[in-house]
């Protein structure tokens, strides 16, 4: 990027832009800690370290170079004892890595850990070629998905709190801004000083710029609240096939590919519900192991649907082989946000992809979800096939429902008004006709319960 070009406006120069464009000749490096260095305090929860084996964990690095379009033309599995604080690796490993470097004409090495500035630029120099970790790829994907005003203030948002610690000084000939006039004025502020301060001031005016958008989403939440139909959200590790999900129950278009953050910025559609009901289906962006802590708090009023969710569904892809894993980082997340994933009464566990399952592990699966308490137990479907989404719509609108009112109403056959009025108003959980009378056992929202009892002051309450 030239100065002139800069969003700063003249004379900023930040870190020179990794070059991240598609076909970029890549490797993908997983430097992990050794197995005897990653044993976890006591008191700490499983998710809090990424302990899934380690080819899956460069599978999934792979699989979000590939989402921007990277040319992995290498990747490059390595074990250590301990980060050095120069370079993260050893100098026997970093060795290793710039003779792949210079063999395969590599012009940008991914390395799936989070680096510090000193690491990444002293890497660089090593290689003789650009470097960016976990966190800079996922906010590089990020900024290429973000739709909406707010997504990409967001992105942008988290991108400058990253690049802020990560200048350089790239021009060296301007070591100093001569502070005041002529000899008498004491030394300015350095080049890399005056960036940071610019950044900001962006980063300022886009934290002004957020709290509008969000007043903005807070009005849209309340008209929606007041409605009110119940919100069901999509939570679920990247790729589990929330989207794909989404469109199918709601015969929407959002966008879903078998790629890591296909969609990101959330979107909201009505369904109607076995009994005539309708829910607010919402789709979030998809979480990810080592998720930076930057856009867990970035995204924090993107995932405000989820916080505020009636029912979440946790959708996971069961024909995955780090399915455990993945359902736990995705628990790990919930908390962050303030969300108890134990809560079987708000989360339904959703068993995606039950089409690229094999006869034993339905087997398998079936046998394991009856051993479940019933009110525990996941919903196996294929949101590609359609099969199981009936019946995940039915569970949805039993959770909902649950300790809702239940009422016995007798009409006169000739009512058809009263009849009308129930079946709009209210669930209709069953009904018998009779020569003398219509007997229905109605199911009421609680708002909508005293406008039942004033139409129908005979109606008689009911247990179940």
């Amino acid at each position: 990027m030239s100065t002139s070009d800069s969003p700063f406006g003249e004379g900023f120069t930040p870190e020179p832009d990794t070059d991240v464009s598609a076909g970029t000749r890549t490797l993908v490096v997983g430097p992990y800690l050794s197995r005897k260095q990653r044993a976890l305090p006591d008191g700490v929860p499983a998710a809090a370290e990424n302990l899934r084996p380690f080819e899956a964990r460069l599978d999934e690095a792979c699989g979000l170079a590939a989402a921007i379009d990277l040319d992995v033309v290498e990747v490059h599995l390595t074990t250590f004892p301990a980060p050095r604080p120069s370079t993260y690796l050893g100098k026997g490993k970093v060795e290793e890595v710039k003779l792949l470097v210079a063999a395969k004409e590599i012009t940008l090495v991914v390395m799936d850990c989070a680096l510090s500035p000193v690491q990444q630029r002293n890497l660089e120099r090593t290689f003789g070629a650009k470097v960016i970790d976990r966190t800079g790829l996922i906010l590089e994907i990020f900024g290429r998905r973000a739709r909406t005003r707010e997504g990409t203030l967001q992105v942008e948002l988290a991108h400058l709190a990253y690049q802020k610690s990560r200048l350089v000084r790239s021009w060296t000939h301007l070591e100093r801004q001569r502070g005041g006039y002529g000899f008498l004025g004491g030394p300015g502020e350095t080049q890399i000083e005056a960036d940071r301060r610019q950044i900001q001031e962006r980063m300022t005016r886009i934290e002004k710029e957020l709290e509008g958008v969000t007043r903005t989403r807070g009005l849209h939440r309340a008209s929606r609240r007041r409605v009110p139909y119940p919100i069901v959200a999509f939570v679920g590790y990247t790729n589990a096939g929330k989207s794909t999900l989404f469109n199918r129950m709601t015969r929407a278009e959002v966008m879903a590919q078998d790629m890591l953050f296909a969609t990101l910025d959330p979107t909201s559609r009505a369904v109607a519900l076995p009994h005539g009901e309708k829910a607010i289906l919402s789709d979030t962006v998809g979480f990810i192991s080592d998720l930076p802590t930057m856009l867990v708090a970035a995204f924090r009023a993107t995932l405000e649907d989820v916080i505020e969710a009636d029912i979440l569904l946790h959708v996971r892809d069961v024909s995955h082989g780090e399915t455990e894993a993945q359902a736990a980082d995705v628990e790990s997340v919930l908390r962050d946000l303030d969300v108890d994933p134990s809560d079987t009464a708000r989360i339904i566990e959703v068993w995606n992809k039950a089409d690229l399952l094999d006869a034993p592990d339905r087997e398998r699966l079936a046998t394991r979800a009856a051993r479940l308490p019933e009110e525990a137990r996941p919903a196996l479907v294929s949101a590609l096939t359609g099969e199981g989404i009936d019946a995940l719509l039915q569970t949805i609108e039993d959770r909902i429902a649950r300790g809702r009112p239940q009422y016995h109403v007798l009409l006169d056959p000739a009512d058809g008004q009263s009849l009308n009025w129930l079946y709009e108003n209210a669930e209709v959980m069953g009904r018998d006709d009779r020569d003398e009378a219509i007997a229905m056992r109605v199911r009421v929202a609680p708002e909508k319960e005293p406008r039942l009892l004033q139409r129908f002051p005979k109606a008689r309450r009911s247990k179940g």
